[in-house]
């Protein structure tokens, strides 16, 4: 069975529905489609309604928020300035 996440034999990238990418991340389909809109996963528009994703792209976008959440993460405890949620 060929992998979702490799390339096609002819070398070319396979692209997958919102439906698909929800299945594979294991979300909904909305969330897929809110996280494209807002910028945070990359896609093609191929009409007002057609969408499609790249599913190597939209890991290595995923992965550097997930990096730059935990670098931001580890920045906030390394500050010794108390926030106002730390003094209520």
């Amino acid at each position: 069975m060929k992998d979702a996440h490799s390339p096609k034999e002819d070398g070319r990238e396979e692209f997958l529905t919102a439906r698909q990418l929800a299945a594979v991340l294991q979300v909904s389909e909305s969330t897929v489609r809110r996280l494209a809109r807002e910028g945070r996963i990359p896609s093609v528009r191929l009409t007002p309604r057609l969408i499609r994703f790249n599913v190597k792209a939209v890991f290595k976008a995923l992965d550097g928020i997930s990096r730059r959440t935990q670098r931001h993460e580890e920045e906030a405890q390394d500050d010794p300035q108390l926030s106002f949620a730390d003094m209520l």
